[in-house]
């Protein structure tokens, strides 16, 4: 063994005692950390030769990275939508990396068994029934590829092909229809094969909305004359948080031949609040579901779950078959249900922190999430600088500038805003008009960092 390595297996509760009161510190001081961080990052150094031993890495990256990292974990950091990581999951996360378990089959470990009463507990919280089997991958995009991967399969079986023997060509044209659908929607579509230009964009209903006007769905299903097709359904758009009516959505359904897989990415956590619940009354119906933990559900990067009635369907186009990894049987293991075969367990800081806090810590911190985001909408339409897009529906508020909102003006301000360190908003074009979003779902955000995000907010408009 190199001595370097033999020196510090050696040393390892040393070692990794200085990761952990290295990570205290700097978590210590999170709420104070920069929010983002501008300037250029260092120079590329060479590749070490010898290299420094665990302990000289630690210091060479507190001394030359960490600097620059940003403050994202943090509580003002309200772009994209972004969670922060509980102390549970952090934990579970640690772990994950110390017994450093390959989840590609359920082979000489527990671990297996323990993503599956992960994904179980997320089914029930998220009012899934039991037909609904899950597995763990990356992020929205993965799981929205994953739910899409087996409509495409499904409008394979409905046509008498099979797509994940024959390819996408024998598919020919697909119809996919969607309201506002996320940008990775389009992006799976061209990874799928199925191809960006076969989204078709469904009119929404008036008023400002997000959400598909169902009438409209109605006739696009019946201008395609019985084809069997793709209905994907927002539960929880990015901008403005506008849910589809996901129940008559699903009704329409014995009229007319369709997938129906619902992006619940952020928007499916509106369950866990008996105020909001209504907002994904019909879940339950969908074929496919995408559900993003790293956001509301406040586990660290990278973790999402996809869920499905058709599992079938997905070990046809997913599964590896090899001598060494063995077919798919019974319950079958993950490599024959994601487009991962090395997984790591990204369940276990999940399983953490739902054994930590159960349905109800969860369930406080979106609903405080939802009362600071109305708390800083209303301040914001109390700014004479600045307007609301939309209405304050859930957890994002959308905003632009009272006067002359031009994208040159918005990224002057979004500049200014994330130069003072306090805060990092994300820009977005709303009905045509750009503008800045706001997104809580950190489990640290309090209601004096939303009034410091409104002071700075304020300042700049009026600048």
């Amino acid at each position: 063994m190199h001595r370097t390595l033999a020196d510090d297996l050696s040393r390892l509760p040393e070692l990794l005692q200085s990761a952990r009161d290295f990570a205290t510190a700097e978590l210590a001081g999170l709420a104070e950390r920069p929010v983002a961080r501008l300037g250029q990052a260092p120079a590329r150094a060479p590749l070490p030769g010898d290299g420094t031993g665990a302990e000289g890495a630690l210091a060479r990256f507190a001394e030359r990275w960490a600097p620059g990292f940003s403050g994202s974990a943090g509580p003002r950091y309200l772009g994209f939508v972004t969670g922060g990581a509980t102390p549970a999951s952090v934990t579970g996360d640690w772990l994950t990396s110390a017994y450093d378990q390959n989840l590609s089959g359920a082979g000489g470990s527990w671990a297996a068994g323990l993503e599956r009463e992960t994904v179980a507990w997320l089914r029930e919280l998220f009012g899934l029934g039991a037909e609904h089997s899950g597995a763990f991958v990356t992020g929205a995009t993965a799981s929205n590829t994953v739910g899409l991967a087996i409509a495409r399969e499904w409008l394979g079986e409905r046509l008498g092909v099979s797509v994940s023997r024959e390819g996408a060509a024998a598919l020919g044209p697909v119809d996919v229809l969607s309201g506002s659908p996320h940008s990775s929607v389009p992006k799976a579509l061209s990874v799928l094969g199925i191809g960006r230009d076969r989204l078709r964009h469904v009119p929404l209903l008036p008023g400002n909305r997000e959400a598909v006007d169902v009438a409209r769905l109605e006739e696009a299903l019946a201008e395609l004359d019985g084809r069997p097709a793709i209905v994907v359904a927002n539960a929880g758009t990015v901008n403005s948080v506008d849910f589809d009516d996901l129940r008559a959505i699903a009704a329409l359904k014995d009229r007319y031949d369709f997938w129906l897989h619902v992006d619940a990415a952020f928007g499916a956590f509106a369950a866990l609040s008996p105020t909001h619940a209504h907002l994904v009354d019909g879940l339950d119906a969908a074929d496919s579901v995408c559900v993003d933990l790293h956001k509301w559900l406040n586990v660290p990067y990278d973790a999402a779950v996809q869920f499905t009635r058709r599992q079938d369907l997905q070990v046809a186009v997913f599964h590896n078959a090899s001598p060494y990894l063995g077919l798919p049987a019974g319950e079958p293991d993950f490599l024959h249900l994601t487009p991962e075969n090395s997984r790591r367990l990204r369940a276990l800081p999940a399983w953490f922190s739902l054994v930590a806090y159960g349905r109800a810590g969860h369930r406080e911190i979106v609903e405080r999430n939802v009362v600071l985001a109305r708390g800083l909408g209303e301040g914001i339409a109390a700014v004479p600088g600045l307007r609301l897009l939309a209405p304050v529906r859930l957890n994002v508020v959308c905003f632009t500038l009272a006067e002359d909102p031009t994208q040159d003006r918005i990224d002057a301000l979004a500049r200014a805003v994330t130069a003072s360190g306090e805060v990092f908003l994300t820009p977005t074009v709303y009905d045509g008009v750009p503008g800045l979003r706001a997104a809580f779902s950190n489990w640290r955000t309090t209601e004096a960092d939303t009034q410091r995000v409104l002071d700075v907010l304020a300042a700049a408009s009026a600048a």
